[in-house]
C-alpha cells in the first residue's frame, strides 16, 4: 500500500510556528521530513521566522531554499508576531492560514501536517477552504503544560480557549500523532478517539548523520551531567539534591549543567543548597557538540514536574544520553519514559524525591555504572526505539500509508 502511496506522489505542507534555524526544528522537524521525502512524499514546509529581515539575508534565504529543495523540500516562511502576545499570534494564524490555503490551492496538496496547537488552528481554517486532509501532530497538551508552569491560570480565557483548540483539532483531524502511548491511551479513554486514528511517535534522534561519542570519561572526577533548560518543568533543586547524595558517596563527584540558560538560575539554586562553586560547572554549548560532551559523563541525571500534561511528554534528552551510552536516573510519571528506562535497564527511577528514595537512587545508580555493559545496553536500546532512521521516519509513514487507505484521493 504505502509503495502505491508513493508512487502517487502525495503532497504535503508541513506547517512549524518556529523558525528553520530553531534547534528543536533542525532535529525534531527536518529530519522526519527529509526521511518522508526520500520516500517519495513531496514536502512543502512553512515555518514562522522571527525578524528574518534581522537575521536572513537574501542571499542566506536563496542558499537555505536551494539546500532544502535538493533534500525534495520546498520551503516558505512567514514572519512570526511576537507581541503583543495574543493579537500577534491571533495574526499570525489568519495569515498563515491564507498563506497556507494558497499554497495547498497552487501546488494541489492533498495533506497539511500540523504541528501542534497554533499550526493546527491554521489547519482547521485550510481544511475548510480547501478540503485538505489534516493531521495533527500534538506535540503535548499545550493549556495544560503552560498551566504547570504556571504561567496560565487554568480559569483564564486563554487557557480555555487553547483547550478548546486542541479539541477542535482532536475532532477534525484525519490522523493524530502523539509522543507517548500514555498519551493515546488518554485520548482514547477519555476523549472517544478511535485508536486507529492515532499513532505515536516518541522524539527521536538521528543516528545515522552524527559522529560517534568519544569515549573520554574523565578519571579523576566521577562526572554527573544534565543537557538543557534549568527552569520552568525542570526541578533543579531536585537534581541538586540528588548530586548531594552523589558527592556523599563519591567524594570527586562533578555536576556538569549544559544548557543555554542563565547561569544565575544555577548558581543560585546551588548556592542555597550548599554546593560549592568548585563542585560544578554551567556550559553553553553548541547543538553539535552537545552529544561527545554529555560522552564525557559517567551518569546523566533529568528531574522533570510530573504534572498531567507530562502524560504526553517525550524529553529528547534521554535518548541523547543514553545515545552517549550514558546511564540516566530518572523521574517517574514523565511519558513513557519510566518504563522504557527500567525495562531496558538503561537507568534508575525514583517515584518520588525523599531523601532516602534519592539515596537509594545513588547506590542503584553506582552499581549500573560499574556494570561494563551498560553503556552498550544504552545505545543498543536508543537504536530499538528512538531511531529516526529506524522507528520515527518509517512510524511516519505508516501515518501517510493510513491516510491514503482511508482516503481514494490520495492514492
Amino acid at each position: 500500500m504505502f509503495q502505491v502511496l508513493m508512487k502517487g506522489g502525495v503532497k504535503s505542507l508541513y506547517i512549524c510556528y518556529f523558525g528553520l534555524r530553531e534547534p528543536l526544528v533542525q532535529t525534531q522537524v527536518l529530519p522526519y521530513l527529509i526521511h518522508l521525502a526520500k520516500k517519495g512524499v513531496v514536502i512543502s514546509l512553512l515555518t514562522f521566522e522571527p525578524e528574518p529581515s534581522n537575521h536572513w539575508s537574501e542571499e542566506a534565504i536563496g542558499s537555505e531554499k536551494q539546500k532544502l529543495k535538493d533534500l525534495g523540500i520546498d520551503w516558505r516562511f512567514k514572519t512570526y508576531h511576537k507581541r503583543p502576545s495574543a493579537p500577534a499570534t491571533l495574526y499570525d494564524i489568519f495569515s498563515g492560514a491564507l498563506s497556507a490555503a494558497g499554497i495547498v490551492r497552487n501546488k494541489k496538496i492533498q495533506v497539511i501536517h500540523c504541528r501542534a496547537h497554533i499550526p493546527v488552528a491554521m489547519g482547521l481554517l485550510v481544511r475548510k477552504l480547501t478540503g485538505a486532509r489534516l493531521i495533527f501532530d500534538i506535540r503535548g497538551f499545550m493549556a495544560d503544560e503552560y498551566a504547570d508552569a504556571g504561567i496560565w491560570a487554568k480559569e483564564s480565557l486563554t487557557y480555555r480557549i487553547i483547550k478548546r483548540l486542541e479539541d477542535a483539532g482532536i475532532r477534525a483531524a484525519d490522523h493524530i500523532v502523539v509522543l507517548t502511548q500514555r498519551a493515546r491511551n488518554y485520548l482514547v479513554e477519555h476523549k472517544g478517539v478511535n485508536e486507529e486514528k492515532i499513532d505515536v511517535v516518541p522524539c527521536c534522534v538521528d543516528l545515522e548523520n552524527r559522529a560517534g561519542p568519544a569515549e573520554l570519561k574523565n578519571r579523576e572526577r566521577f562526572e554527573l551531567v544534565y543537557a538543557g533548560s534549568v527552569t520552568g518543568l525542570y526541578l533543579l533543586p531536585e537534581m541538586a539534591d540528588f548530586f548531594l547524595k552523589l558527592k556523599n558517596e563519591r567524594k570527586n563527584a562533578f555536576f556538569r549543567i549544559l544548557t543555554l540558560g542563565d547561569r544565575s538560575s544555577v548558581s543560585e539554586v546551588f548556592s542555597l543548597k550548599g554546593i560549592e562553586e568548585t563542585d560544578y560547572s554551567v556550559e553553553a554549548v553548541p547543538p553539535d557538540e552537545v552529544l561527545s560532551e554529555i560522552s564525557r559523563a559517567h551518569l546523566a541525571i533529568s528531574f522533570r514536574k510530573p504534572t498531567f500534561a507530562q502524560i504526553a511528554a517525550s524529553p529528547t534528552k534521554i535518548p541523547e544520553y543514553l545515545s552517549a551510552g550514558v546511564p540516566v536516573v530518572t523521574n517517574a510519571g514523565i511519558g513513557d519514559t519510566d518504563q522504557f528506562v527500567e525495562d531496558t535497564r538503561t537507568g534508575v527511577v525514583v517515584g518520588n524525591f525523599e531523601q532516602q528514595t534519592l539515596q537509594a537512587a545513588v547506590q542503584l545508580s553506582l552499581e549500573l555504572v560499574a556494570d561494563e555493559s551498560a553503556a552498550r545496553r544504552c545505545r543498543e536500546a536508543v537504536k530499538r526505539n528512538y531511531s529516526l532512521e529506524t522507528v520515527g521516519g518509517p512510524a511516519y509513514e505508516r501515518v501517510y500509508e493510513k491516510l491514503s487507505a482511508n482516503s481514494g484521493e490520495l492514492a
